[in-house]
């Protein structure tokens, strides 16, 4: 029996080893999108909640003015999490 030994059992140590970077690679991969999905939800579940509990009133165009108001609040903290997210996947 040549060689013997636990090298034997997974092949080539060095494929072996390129095979589990390339793993990690992939799973921190997956972890960026991963992050980035999760910080866009909670943009767009931000600017939901904010502009749910507006109690928005009046004619069209108060109605207008008040949701403009929240969103210039919201938008800037919205466009951080998106920026950061997208940023995550570069």
């Amino acid at each position: 029996m040549e060689g013997g030994g636990l090298g034997d059992l997974f092949g080539d140590p060095e494929e072996l080893q390129r095979r589990l970077g390339e793993f990690a690679e992939q799973m921190q991969g997956a972890q960026r999108l991963a992050w980035a999905d999760n910080a866009i939800k909670l943009a767009v579940d931000l600017t939901v909640a904010a502009i749910q509990r507006s109690n928005i009133q009046g004619t069209t165009s108060e109605q207008a003015e008040q949701l403009r108001s929240v969103m210039a609040i919201v938008f800037p903290e919205a466009v951080t999490l998106v920026r950061e997210a997208r940023e995550g996947l570069q």
